[in-house]
């Protein structure tokens, strides 16, 4: 299972509100090798850590692929910046954020590009209320916890709610 964080909190010019965006961005990476099998429900989240940004639209999509995980990461990168992605301070805002979260259970450390799982999922509310309706099942691959175990861990998750 390849599984794929989605995250947007600006507008773009070409495709308009965060979700429109994200579901665009999914079609992009289709096209570069990454089908999209299911997504999770949007979700809508206060930004990490609290500011006076937008909050977010989220998503977890499940993806098929023949690319490697450094090719997927590529990809991904790829369509960040063909979508306007500007990197600049850390938790800023941002038209398309792909994370690869996991990659058929592939454990690789901090020092490997890509590392996976990824190494903040399991402390992101916005990532594992979604990956749960789409993976309930899912155990991360370095820890073995499940996801509900995991989104116990976090206790009371934040300002997020699904949207309808």
């Amino acid at each position: 299972m390849i599984l794929i964080g989605l995250g947007a909190n600006l507008p773009s010019r070409e495709h308009g509100p965060p979700q429109a965006t994200l579901a665009a961005a999914l079609d992009a990476l289709a096209a570069r090798g990454a089908r999209t099998l299911r997504r999770s429900p949007w979700y809508e989240s206060a930004p990490v850590p609290p500011s006076g940004q937008p909050w977010y639209v989220n998503a977890v999509a499940e993806v098929e692929s023949r690319l490697s995980p450094e090719a997927l990461l590529a990809a991904l990168l790829d369509v960040e910046a063909g979508f306007g992605r500007v990197r600049g301070a850390r938790n800023a805002s941002r038209t398309v954020d792909l994370d690869l979260l996991d990659y058929g259970g592939l454990v690789t450390g901090p020092d490997e590009k890509p590392e996976l799982p990824h190494p903040r999922l399991h402390e992101r509310a916005f990532v594992l209320l979604p990956l749960r309706d789409i993976a309930p099942g899912w155990r991360h691959p370095a820890s073995g916890r499940t996801v509900a175990a995991l989104i116990e861990a976090l206790g009371p998750p934040g300002p997020i709610r699904r949207l309808a």
